[in-house]
């Protein structure tokens, strides 16, 4: 919180100058931000209500808040930023992880970082809207103004947590189709974001929409990375073509696995294919085309088939952790947009929406607040203890909410000091000189 007030202290004004202004735009910065790290909605008015009655309040000590705006002076305040403000304080945070050794713990096929790409909608309305609202028509022809984003996150087989990185709010240009939104999304994201990672040390992770040729060739030859994209037979049809007639020369080549899952054998049945054309275009991206069957041995029911192309050299040495790769994609749904949608910070929620970049500016650092608890996961130890004693996401937040409603903090180890005598575990060393 320190490097985040010090940094938005330079946060652009977006006010016409005057002599009236109370708040400073760092002020609404870290007010949002108090918001969506205790992940609680109502946190400012709580705030303001302590500082009435104590003098003082969590806001000004834990926050760094000089004067609490309300809701919304802070919405108004915040409405002209341009998100990719925030883009430096993600940086940081990953430079955090880097110096602390636990960037290359996500390392995975040969020795890249896999980075999932997938879209997400975080505002839905038919009565609120703004000049920068994508528009789409229901079924019945109603039109719904929203807005969604590209949220790319490292992952890492048998890892729970993902990191997310600096989201690509989908704009209206990007087309009318989820396909095209996506998709011209995440070239833009390349294009701003590639260049900070050295050659052929990221693979990306796409569901079928990202398996998309303009996409593959950009990755493969301009950014000089990998990918691993989802390849479905109905909108792959040549390639699809290709493969049945090396099917019928027996050039495709399989291997076959059995594996213990603790309850049951499981058989894998790998099949792959090198240097096939991803289209019928006249100067096609040549892609390894692989597949994975899980088949129950007792049974013979198949518990899980899909399909995939990519840019990395498949062999029998390297399908089962190619596959292993091309199934954590799963997690950008799961850890990263189902987490933020539901287990409390409630990215679709409509914390405001201006006339402006509002919606935007929130969504982003709702992201960096999911983020900068990752972070504290991986590098915090008195964050790990308490997450740890406290079992649950929920509980740990609950636990927060309600400590920082009723009672005042000078610091955040004084806080950790009082949940840590609460829950009577032995206070960590570097939290001593606070007990």
């Amino acid at each position: 919180m320190k490097q985040l007030s010090e940094r938005w202290v330079g946060m652009p004004e977006t006010r016409q100058a005057s002599n009236a202004q109370k708040y400073e735009m760092k002020d609404a910065a870290m007010s949002a931000m108090g918001v969506f790290y205790t992940q609680c909605p109502s946190f400012l008015a709580r705030q303001r209500d302590m500082t009435k009655h104590k003098g003082r309040s969590n806001a000004h000590s834990l926050f760094l808040v000089k004067a609490i705006p309300s809701d919304e002076q802070t919405r108004n305040m915040l409405d002209g930023l341009d998100e990719r403000y925030f883009g430096e304080d993600y940086e940081w945070l990953y430079e955090q992880l880097k110096q602390g050794g636990k960037l290359d713990e996500f390392r995975d096929v040969g020795g890249t970082v896999l980075m999932g790409l997938d879209g997400t909608e975080f505002f839905s309305s038919e009565k609120v809207s703004c000049p920068h609202c994508l528009e789409r028509k229901d079924v019945v022809g109603d039109v719904h103004d929203h807005h969604g984003a590209i949220v790319p996150v490292l992952v890492k087989p048998g890892r729970s947590e993902v990191l997310a990185l600096m989201p690509e709010i989908i704009v209206k240009q990007d087309g009318s189709l989820k396909q095209d939104c996506e998709q011209n999304a995440a070239k833009r994201w390349l294009w701003k974001h590639s260049s900070k990672y050295e050659p052929r040390s990221v693979t990306f992770l796409g569901d079928d929409l990202y398996s998309h040729e303009p996409l593959c060739r950009q990755i493969s030859e301009d950014c000089q990375q990998f990918f691993i994209f989802v390849a479905k037979p109905d909108s792959h049809t040549k390639l699809y073509e290709w493969l049945a007639y090396c099917a019928q020369i027996n050039a495709i080549e399989q291997l076959q696995l059995r594996r213990w899952t603790g309850r049951s054998h499981e058989i894998l049945t790998c099949r792959w294919m090198s240097g096939t054309p991803l289209t019928g275009s006249l100067d096609p991206v040549l892609v390894n085309w692989f597949e994975l069957t899980i088949t129950l041995e007792t049974s013979g029911k198949v518990a899980y088939h899909n399909t995939w192309v990519t840019n990395h050299p498949v062999h029998r040495g390297n399908i089962q952790q190619l596959a292993d790769a091309g199934r954590t994609r799963w997690k950008t749904e799961n850890e990263s947009h189902n987490i933020l949608k539901r287990r409390g910070y409630h990215v679709d929620h409509n914390f405001g929406h201006g006339d402006d970049n509002l919606s935007a500016v929130l969504f982003t650092m709702n992201v960096l607040a999911f983020l900068i608890h990752t972070v504290q996961q991986l590098l915090d130890q008195p964050y790990q203890l308490l997450r740890k004693a406290l079992a649950t996401r929920q509980t740990f937040f609950d636990d927060l909410r309600a400590l920082l409603r009723y009672q005042y903090f000078a610091s955040w180890s004084e806080l950790f000091v009082f949940m840590f005598d609460g829950l009577e575990i032995p206070i960590p060393p570097e939290l001593q000189s606070s007990a």
